[in-house]
């Protein structure tokens, strides 16, 4: 069970509440009371935005763009107050040392990526494409071992520190996708072997982020539904394949991704 309920559900109780306190002329103070929403976006390059284009320029390297799902959330929903400190590139360690400043008493929400770097996100996928496929199902092999061994702990790290400074916030801690579509033709250079080791290994980490997120009372949200039939290799594709010309960018959602990927998953979960 998460900590609060979903903030669209209470919302409406507030307003059933509101609606009812009016009559007693006490609505009014119950809506200020609402309208009082803050909300706070941490994370890694897929909560950033990097892959979405329209990066702001003030944001560095870290590459945040209103494109991106929690600033598309904050547009549609208008917080009061929004904090948006995810960084592309971000481990837990990252996030604990930079992110967390906006986090007080009054934050509301809060949404976050994370892990995905820690467990090697980048080698794997850099040994899957440049080595053999023995190579690279090795090296996921490995990065399945540390999310095993090493990730849960970390994460414990950024959840307990969510947890303290935000301790009535409605925490959603949302997964990643699966990048390929299996069987039939596709261009990308790896194996089907490949493809379905790397899938295997997103299903991997998105399992223990599941569990340590469950264990602190945090919303899990899956985004494999939403990115299925617009995986690599689907046609439909809100993934970027492998691009010489932005690698950075490689492996990570559109904008479309982030539209209609992600931010109906924040969405259904806030």
């Amino acid at each position: 069970m998460s900590k609060r309920m979903p903030r669209f559900a209470a919302l409406t109780s507030s307003l059933l509440l509101a609606a009812g306190a009016a009559l007693f002329g006490a609505g009014q103070a119950s809506a200020a009371a609402q309208a009082d929403f803050g909300y706070v976006a941490l994370g890694d390059s897929y909560s950033s935005g990097l892959g979405a284009g329209g990066y702001d320029t003030a944001s560095g390297d870290c590459k945040r763009t209103a494109r991106a799902y929690p600033a598309l959330w904050a547009a549609a929903h208008s917080p009061q107050t929004f904090s948006f400190t995810a960084c592309s590139g971000a481990r837990t360690g990252d996030v604990l040392a930079n992110q967390l400043a906006p986090l007080n008493s009054g934050t509301d929400l809060v949404s976050i990526t994370v892990g995905g770097n820690d467990a090697g996100f980048s080698d794997v996928m850099t040994t899957c494409v440049l080595q053999s496929e023995s190579s690279c199902i090795s090296r996921v092999n490995q990065a399945k071992a540390y999310v095993d061994s090493t990730l849960p702990g970390q994460l414990d790290q950024v959840y307990n520190a969510i947890d303290s400074r935000a301790p009535a916030a409605h925490v959603v801690v949302i997964g990643y996708p699966r990048f390929y579509k299996l069987a039939g033709t596709c261009t990308t250079g790896l194996t089907e072997g490949e493809r379905s080791a790397i899938n295997g290994a997103a299903d991997h980490l998105n399992a223990a982020i599941a569990k340590r997120a469950a264990d602190h009372g945090f919303t899990y949200a899956s985004v494999v539904g939403a990115f299925t039939g617009h995986e690599i290799c689907s046609g439909s594709a809100w993934l970027h394949s492998l691009n010489w010309l932005n690698v950075p960018e490689s492996y990570h959602p559109t904008a479309a991704g982030h539209s209609g990927g992600y931010l109906p998953v924040l969405t259904n979960a806030a």
